[in-house]
């Protein structure tokens, strides 16, 4: 998902590392008892009483001839290639300062070898990358299995069209590979097609869908999903929800009403990798009516910019749980933070 960053990244890189190695001169290779160092040291040599002072002097002169600092005026040249590649890969403004921050602490003011300046950058990128992605996956399979009365319940949010239904049946798939037993509750009875689209995908998979009628209560249709799954010991409640708008507030008191009577263990927020920083308006939106616990990111394999997941992971605070790679059940991946680094090139 980040061919298209990972190689705008790079040219930069390149560019900004040769920009930089411009400002530093070329080493120059020095000789003991030749005339460099006699006009520079002759007296501290003369009187030296051993090789290891006399190779200290020598190191220190080759210091001064090979190593040169970048200035705060200059890194802020020098950023600007970095920075135009971030933005024009949907990478959110706070996420650019984040890595120009590090960036800045390891190359400003500090001094610098021509050979070094890539190998420097690179790692800083990885250290910001680390902040960037760090916030705790939580152990999913651990948290079902650890808790003492089933089921466990996890609701899904997101807005219509992000890919919310056909998630819900990937990672009830997932756990069921897990020996988990599931049950779907079609809790999205706002649009037509929302319950019979989730019925559909559940039969693909072979797991049971409780459901009901367009516009009816979908709070009502959930309890009943969980009194359905504790009567018959399954271990897993996963609950679709409307695709809501944050200018109806009918749909947003709804919501509130769901986690109010349900209590549920987790709330995963489904949020579309095609539509860039906007990802973060979206969990915005939601986090005003509930608690967003973790991240499920969508046709990640048709979005080779990749800006929306360092910007969600960052700003959201919120830890990304699984991708979605493709239209088939299996096309689920469990994100970790450091394929992702290795994706991108660091």
């Amino acid at each position: 998902m980040f061919n298209f960053l990972k190689d705008k990244l790079k040219a930069a890189i390149s560019g900004i590392t040769e920009k930089a190695q411009e400002e530093i001169e070329k080493p120059i290779t020095i000789e003991p008892a030749i005339s460099i160092t006699e006009k520079i040291t002759e007296e501290k040599v003369e009187k030296a009483e051993s090789a290891e002072i006399k190779k200290s002097i020598f190191q220190k002169i080759q210091e001064k001839v090979t190593l040169k600092t970048i200035t705060k005026e200059k890194f802020e040249s020098l950023f600007s290639e970095i920075e135009l590649a971030l933005l024009e890969n949907n990478v959110a403004h706070e996420v650019v300062e984040r890595i120009k921050k590090q960036l800045e602490q390891d190359l400003v003011d500090i001094p610098l070898k021509r050979n070094e300046i890539s190998s420097i950058i690179k790692k800083s990128f990885h250290k910001a990358l680390e902040d960037i992605l760090g916030a705790e996956k939580p152990d999913i399979l651990k948290l079902i299995k650890e808790k003492e009365k089933k089921p466990f319940i996890i609701l899904v949010l997101g807005y219509n069209g992000v890919g919310k239904s056909i998630s819900i049946a990937k990672i009830a798939n997932y756990l069921k590979n897990q020996k988990l037993k599931v049950i779907l509750a079609a809790g999205d009875t706002f649009r037509a097609a929302g319950s019979s689209q989730l019925a559909e995908y559940a039969k693909q998979i072979d797991v049971p869908v409780i459901k009901g009628k367009l516009g009816s209560d979908s709070c009502s249709i959930i309890y009943d999903a969980v009194n359905s799954a504790k009567s018959k010991d399954y271990d897993v409640v996963l609950a679709d929800t409307a695709g809501r708008l944050h200018s109806n507030e009918n749909l947003l008191n709804e919501l509130k009403k769901i986690v109010r009577v349900n209590n549920p263990d987790l709330s995963i927020l489904v949020l579309d990798s095609m539509t860039g920083s906007d990802v973060v308006k979206q969990a915005e939106e939601f986090g005003k009516a509930v608690k967003v616990d973790s991240v499920v990111l969508t046709k990640t394999d048709a979005y080779s910019k990749g800006g929306a997941l360092l910007s969600a992971a960052y700003i959201l605070k919120k830890p990304i749980l699984f991708l979605g790679t493709g239209q088939n059940m299996s096309d689920l991946k469990e994100f970790k933070k450091e394929e992702i680094i290795k994706d991108l090139g660091f």
